[in-house]
């Protein structure tokens, strides 16, 4: 590991392909880490990650000062904030961190008059009562705030968030302001007639002030509406609605949005307006959900967190579209990162898993606090979804016992490929399966490129146990692509692969796939149809304006043995 030690760096950098200067950027000993492929991430100083990202990404750049603040290095941050905020006064996360730091500085009359340019800016309030609260409290606790917070009363911070959803069970996720109950009204009539109510949760300060309130006793294939009440008052006026899941076992005609690479952009974030558009049984979020790249900072994880679901484009979303989830690096550890073999050898490795589990619904957590992780599965009609953890448990590939899921989730994996009977089984994976398809030349350990013998032993498995049906699922780089692995004893293996929801950031396109596209912002659409005498499915890369680029159709007399 080598070192830069304090200088001062002059640059004027002009980013053309991405439309970002640099200029005098102080770093002070900057930690430049060595590749991940020897150990697990070395927790860096905040000025590691304040180069604010030679690529200029927006996300990374916010993200960097909020962990400034969070490691004691308040003055450096605001003089990047200032210099952020003369080229654009509005930026509301510039007016954010401002007056976070200022709080942290117990200057609150400049914290209060910075909170309430970015709320008069359109920064909902609920961004401070969220915090991180261990940097906003002695703001949000002042008279000025309070006065100012008056003007905007209601305990609903985010959310509501669908999750979890099944033919005749859904859970609904909110976060509050304080430790209040929180209960949910369901009908199956617009104009809430007839109306049923959950069992009454609480959100919690051990959990981040979030609560998850489970449904039970629903109607398959149904549309229900329904209204969150918070300390026994009604929030909104107009109801949300989701729909339940057809039968389990039974053909269907279904579709889905899956995709990865959705990284903090603010002229992006209408992409989740464009997904809304379409009328889908679920969103698959595969990794790289908001880049995080701080594991051991709780506080630039949940900053990460708070900064996406209190964008209205996505609150309006997931609260109709049930989300599943799974994680990928930069939602887990940093870019590329390893895991380990055990829960408690890496200390930060628990509780980021436990700051994920407080911002989503899942229907499950891996094998809970025992075998921890974000695999789990969830089966919609005939058609089963396996959703892996690629992340917790992965060893250095280099070694002799490589392995990218660990010893319980492959058993797992393997049992549930046996025992399904479903029409298509889906195995989703936050990194590519097909052989290289990120770098040139050789394969990339970051893909299941670096874990030859464990990917061969989960095809040959399908092989000879003559699974058919199976179809692969992917992110992680940031272009949508389609490919097909042939095998000898086995028919084609069809690999759908989708990681650019809103990133800026782009990957090239491969020779090798049957189709790519990286020209702009793309999610992949999955359309399911077992009622075929030849079930099919299709897969839709849809771009941000709404516009369908490649279509791949794929029978499923194609993913038979005897063809």
């Amino acid at each position: 590991m080598s070192r830069l030690r304090k200088r001062k760096i002059v640059t004027a950098i002009l980013l053309v392909a991405l439309g970002c200067v640099v200029a005098e950027l102080e770093v002070t000993e900057l930690v430049i880490t060595k590749s991940a492929w020897g150990a697990e991430p070395t927790p860096q100083k905040a000025t590691a990650d304040s180069k604010f990202s030679k690529s200029g990404q927006y996300k990374k750049f916010t993200r960097a000062l909020i962990s400034m603040i969070a490691t004691g290095e308040v003055d450096e941050a605001i003089q990047e904030y200032e210099r952020r905020k003369e080229k654009t006064p509005d930026d509301l996360e510039c007016l954010f961190g401002l007056a976070v730091a200022h709080a942290h500085r117990k200057e609150l009359d400049k914290a209060n008059e910075y909170a309430k340019m970015a709320v008069e800016a359109g920064l909902p309030i609920g961004r401070f009562h969220a915090g991180p609260r261990n940097l906003t409290g002695s703001l949000t606790d002042s008279p000025g705030f309070q006065k100012l917070s008056a003007k905007y009363p209601g305990e609903l911070i985010h959310g509501p968030m669908v999750g979890a959803v099944s033919e005749t069970t859904a859970k609904i996720w909110v976060r509050t302001v304080s430790e209040v109950p929180v209960k949910v009204v369901v009908s199956a009539n617009v104009e809430m007639q007839n109306p049923v109510s959950s069992q009454t949760a609480s959100t919690s300060a051990d959990n981040d002030f979030t609560a998850v309130v489970n449904l039970s006793g629903l109607r398959p294939k149904t549309r229900y509406f329904y209204q969150v009440w918070i300390d026994d008052k009604q929030v909104g006026s107009k109801p949300a609605s989701f729909s339940t899941f057809p039968t389990s076992g039974k053909a269907s005609n279904f579709q889905i949005i899956f995709g990865g690479g959705s990284g903090y952009v603010p002229e992006h974030e209408r992409m989740w307006d464009t997904m809304a558009k379409h009328d889908v049984t679920a969103f698959l979020a595969l990794g790289d959900n908001v880049y995080v790249d701080r594991p051991e900072l709780s506080e630039t994880q949940r900053y990460c967190y708070y900064r996406r679901q209190s964008r209205l484009e996505y609150r309006r979303f997931v609260a109709s579209c049930p989300v599943f989830s799974i994680w990928d690096d930069h939602d887990f550890g940093t870019n590329d990162c390893l895991g380990s073999p055990g829960t408690d050898d890496i200390p930060w490795k628990m509780p980021v898993w436990r700051v994920f589990k407080e911002n989503w619904a899942n229907p499950s957590y891996g094998g809970g606090e025992e075998t921890p992780g974000v695999w789990y599965d969830v089966s919609i009609g005939d058609v089963d979804f396996i959703m892996l953890d690629c992340r917790f448990y992965r060893h250095d590939p280099r070694g002799e016992k490589q392995t990218m899921l660990g010893p319980v989730q492959k058993k797992w994996l393997l049992d549930r490929l046996s025992k399904s009977t479903a029409t298509f089984k889906v195995i989703a994976s936050s990194v590519p399966w097909t052989p290289l398809v990120k770098g040139k030349g050789e394969g990339s350990p970051d893909t299941w490129d670096g874990y030859p013998r464990e990917r061969e032993e989960v095809f040959s498995f399908i092989e000879e146990n003559r699974i058919e049906g199976v179809f692969l699922m992917s992110a992680d780089r940031h272009r949508s692509d389609a490919y097909k692995i042939e095998r000898p004893n086995c028919y084609p293996l069809y690999e759908a692969s989708s990681s650019k929801l809103t990133n800026k950031h782009t990957h090239g396109l491969i020779d090798h796939s049957l189709f790519g596209y990286n020209k702009q912002c793309s999610f992949g659409l999955l359309r399911f149809n077992t009622k075929k005498s030849d079930p099919e499915l299709t897969y839709d890369v849809v771009n941000i304006e709404n516009e369908v680029i490649h279509t791949l159709k794929v029978k499923r007399s194609e993913l038979n043995f005897a063809r």
